[in-house]
């Protein structure tokens, strides 16, 4: 990001910065911080969608957390498929919590008055394409994992009260947003059940990764903005753009709906 690039912040506005697929390695150290610098300058709360680390090392995200210091804003995160390679996502965890990262896992937070929900999410496909749970128990297995992480959206989703609504996730709800992939491997990039609580609870915006070679931005099939903040599409497609998406919450709006709520007490 130059500096013609940079977005000053705004007394006006609360900017939420995201982007997806770090892939830190053990060999990135100096080279995400600058990167991560710029976002957070340019926000107030930063979001990260998941393949936070490239294959899951508890090195690699003790790496990340010394990129991450420079960082000065609130950073909300989940985990995405390469955090689980090495089966140590449980230490990715808690070495990101444990330097003040929010870590989503079905789980909901607040801050600055907008509501955060976040899941890893998992496979399936969309539409008719849809896998159902038939046959031999290992589809079973596979189709049920994708039930939980929306089940686990849903319950997050569920505990947020505040009108503005913001889901987190690594895999994609919607085909729209994984197009530009080869259609082989829509399947394996998300999964539709998720875009379920989604629309159910009328969330404000989407953010996920995962699809390198996607789309940017997409919606659900009740307008519900879709965006895809992969930084591997980003650096490809918008390589003079900030590597982030900025979404816009105007303050007033957010201060409005929480005193409308205070007065009238919780739904």
């Amino acid at each position: 990001m130059t500096k013609k690039d940079e977005l000053p912040k705004s007394e006006s506005v609360l900017r939420i910065a995201a982007a997806a697929d770090l892939h830190c390695t053990k060999n990135s150290v100096g080279q995400l911080s600058p990167l991560l610098a710029r976002m957070a300058e340019a926000a107030d709360i930063l979001l990260l969608g998941g393949d936070l680390t490239d294959f899951g090392l508890p090195e690699e995200a003790h790496v990340l957390v010394r990129e991450l210091s420079a960082v000065k804003v609130p950073i909300v995160a989940v985990l995405g498929n390469h955090d689980f390679e090495s089966g140590k996502q449980g230490e990715i965890h808690k070495i990101l919590t444990d330097a003040g990262v929010r870590m989503l896992d079905g789980d909901a937070c607040e801050i600055k008055g907008i509501g955060f929900a976040g899941v890893k999410g998992f496979a399936g496909g969309f539409g008719r394409a849809t896998l159902g749970a038939w046959g031999e128990d290992i589809i079973k297995h596979f189709v049920q994992e994708a039930i939980n992480e929306t089940m686990k959206l849903e319950s997050a989703l569920a505990r947020l009260r505040m009108p503005q609504r913001i889901a987190v996730l690594h895999y994609a709800p919607i085909q729209a947003t994984v197009e530009g992939e080869p259609p082989e491997i829509f399947a394996f990039l998300g999964c539709g059940r998720l875009a379920e609580p989604l629309e159910r609870y009328g969330v404000t915006a989407v953010f996920h990764g995962h699809a390198h070679r996607g789309t940017h931005e997409g919606k659900t099939s009740s307008g519900i903005p879709v965006y895809n903040v992969s930084l591997p599409l980003m650096k490809r497609h918008c390589p003079d753009r900030p590597l982030c998406r900025i979404l816009e919450i105007p303050v007033g709006a957010i201060k409005e709906e929480t005193a409308a709520g205070k007065a009238g007490g919780a739904p």
